[in-house]
């Protein structure tokens, strides 16, 4: 072979392997999902975008079934979920593509309860909050406070944490039909910040101008709020993982993605957002 067929070929191959080498630096990864998740995702994406700039991370909300049916249907690479995958769900992906989906465990959430700041309560037990949510227990004297009546808000269905504060807190039953739903939960904790009377629920990096209830496990416990001591201890009672789910073991840009998530730099954007690393 001559030596300018030989150079040709050399710097054929150089070119395609560094088009190649551009073309998988350059890939887009979508997430959906947890509306619980949304603010961390964001902040997760921001800064690995900024490290990464060939990557482009796309995060939207709608929560976490909006996020199971978007992995089920292919339109997601990530479904963030603030609860674990039903089997019926995971069948459904397996009918689709021909796997159970692989499962993430990306942060550690105290699942917390919102009281206005002004209330005089400061603690309620499991069986308190259960019968407050079922509407057996209307009014805040029957907790301690003032004779009145107790707003109750509330997720909307499609949303991980109404799913499992019902199956973990309500033992499955119907939440009370006075319960007001809301759309994500900042709207949760808005609509407590502006009622004294108001209680809600959702991830503990969201009460901002609301404050917690310290929670019991029996009536008789001791009360803790939804610190990362009691989280990492497991003394609070309502301590839950945040899942980020994909149908497939992740390979590629992907992998690296989620890889970062979990190294020490991914873990300290967790507890900045206000949710717990999961070491």
């Amino acid at each position: 072979m001559s030596r300018s067929r030989t150079a040709v070929l050399l710097f054929l191959c150089t070119f395609f392997v560094g088009a190649a080498t551009v073309f998988a630096a350059n890939s887009t990864i979508t997430v959906k999902g947890s509306d619980t998740m949304v603010i961390l995702a964001q902040r997760w994406a921001e800064a690995y975008m900024t490290e990464h700039p060939g990557v482009t991370v796309q995060v939207t909300g709608g929560g976490s079934g909006v996020g199971i049916s978007a992995l089920i249907n292919g339109t997601t690479d990530v479904c963030n979920a603030s609860r674990p995958m039903k089997p019926s769900e995971c069948e459904k992906l397996k009918q689709r593509f021909n796997t159970l989906g692989v499962e993430i465990k990306a942060a550690r959430d105290g699942l917390s309860l919102y009281l206005n700041e002004t209330n005089t309560v400061n603690e309620l037990s499991l069986e308190q909050i259960k019968l407050i949510y079922l509407g057996k227990i209307t009014s805040w004297k029957e907790v301690g406070g003032p004779d009145t009546r107790i707003v109750v808000y509330g997720r909307e269905n499609s949303s991980g944490t109404y799913v499992y504060f019902k199956d973990n807190v309500l033992g499955g039953a119907d939440f009370t039909a006075s319960m007001q739903s809301m759309p994500g939960t900042a709207a949760v904790v808005n609509a407590v910040a502006k009622d004294k009377n108001a209680i809600g629920f959702g991830g503990a990096a969201y009460a901002k101008g609301v404050k917690f209830a310290k929670v019991k496990a029996t009536a008789s416990s001791p009360a803790y709020e939804p610190t990362e001591e009691n989280i990492k201890s497991g003394v609070y009672p309502i301590t839950r993982f945040l899942f980020m789910y994909t149908w497939s073991k992740p390979t590629g840009a992907l992998k690296n993605y989620i890889d970062w998530i979990l190294s020490p730099e991914g873990q300290q954007l967790v507890a900045k957002v206000g949710y717990f690393p999961i070491r």
